[in-house]
């Protein structure tokens, strides 16, 4: 047989091929929708995942619009149980995204009440009801204010709570598992640290960071067995902060390169955004620098060190290198700018530090 036959054979084919895709392309995407749909609702990956403490980022980044960072949410996986510290807008659809379940949430850890950080937590209320028919209202831990904070949205929620009832029963919303309950707790001093869970094999404390005049601000240490991580929230460079992450394994730590940060306040200024130039101007005194994370994890002697709500942007490859700046010759450890769905892996009875994506 010629080559050409064989062309025109396989050319033929493939018509054909493609033709009966077309033709039946509903009932294929009805049967993968499907296919789909039976192993995600049959997974429970809380279950599948080795003994360990894992920390995934559902929210790497601010209020800059970044198509590879959400705003702030980082989940915790301690053994079983997950916790998440922050919910910005994309919480619950990043976790969906990473293969967990917002029902799944067991609290809600929150560092201070700027809007990017907490507003999410209207759809994980929800969520977290809608999926699990929960009977107990999520607890939401956080500093003076969060009571405010916790009553507000149930409030702004109400109604859509009567109409989850009204239209899907009790026995599948119940109402007394919608929306979450306040744990307030105070502000510690800004050297000071709060024990709020305290079990032989989980510890979480909260402790001041310095995000004036922001106030309170708290980042979060997690021991779960002989792993440890600390989580920042938002800060300038904090020795009360160092102190806790002295010789944990990972941290997770926010980040404003001002560098980044002075083209845009130009960018303003030269076109006569005068607000947006102050704003762009004022956040830099409130923020750490990627150098200045850097000094922190050499200085605290961390095992890993993640970079995560980046400030500003980083919207196309290759600004990775100006974001960290001369953090690569500061801290000579591990480290990686976050984006969305970055999961780190600290099995128990071991030092090992797995980096890998789920989103």
């Amino acid at each position: 047989m010629s080559v050409k036959k064989i062309l025109v054979g396989t050319v033929i084919a493939l018509a054909v091929i493609a033709t009966g895709i077309y033709v039946f392309r509903e009932p294929l995407a009805t049967m993968a929708i499907q296919k789909i749909a039976t192993k995600r609702m049959a997974e429970n990956p809380l279950a599948s995942l080795p003994d360990g403490l894992y920390i995934g980022l559902c929210g790497a980044g601010s209020p800059f619009p970044d198509p590879k960072r959400s705003p702030a949410c980082t989940a915790v996986i301690a053994g079983k149980r997950l916790f998440l510290i922050d919910a910005g807008s994309a919480a619950s659809r990043n976790l969906n995204a990473m293969g967990f379940n917002p029902s799944d949430v067991e609290a809600l850890f929150l560092t201070h009440f700027h809007s990017d950080h907490i507003d999410g937590m209207g759809e994980l209320f929800l969520q977290r009801w809608g999926g699990s028919g929960r009977t107990e209202p999520l607890p939401v831990y956080g500093p003076t204010g969060v009571e405010m904070i916790v009553g507000g949205l149930m409030q702004a929620y109400a109604q859509d709570t009567t109409y989850r009832v009204a239209h899907h029963g009790a026995a599948t919303m119940p109402p007394s598992g919608a929306g979450a309950i306040a744990k307030q707790f105070a502000a510690p001093s800004a050297n000071g640290r709060v024990v709020l869970i305290d079990e032989p094999d989980l510890q979480i404390v909260a402790f001041s960071v310095g995000h004036a005049p922001i106030h309170p601000a708290v980042g979060y240490r997690v021991r779960y067995k002989d792993r440890t991580a600390v989580i920042s929230g938002d800060t300038s460079k904090n020795a009360n902060l160092q102190k806790e992450a002295k010789d944990v394994d990972l941290l997770v730590h926010e980040a404003l390169q001002p560098r980044l940060t002075e083209l845009l306040r130009r960018a303003a200024e030269a076109n006569g955004r005068t607000n947006l130039e102050k704003v762009f101007r004022d956040i830099l005194n409130y923020h750490t620098t990627p150098e200045e994370a850097a000094e922190i994890a050499r200085d605290a002697n961390v095992g890993f060190l993640l970079y995560s709500h980046i400030v500003p942007a980083l919207p196309f490859p290759g600004l990775d290198g100006l974001f960290l700046g001369d953090a690569p010759n500061i801290f000579k450890g591990r480290m990686k700018v976050g984006i969305d769905g970055d999961f780190v892996s600290l099995p128990v009875g071991s030092k090992a530090i797995e980096l890998s994506k789920r989103r």
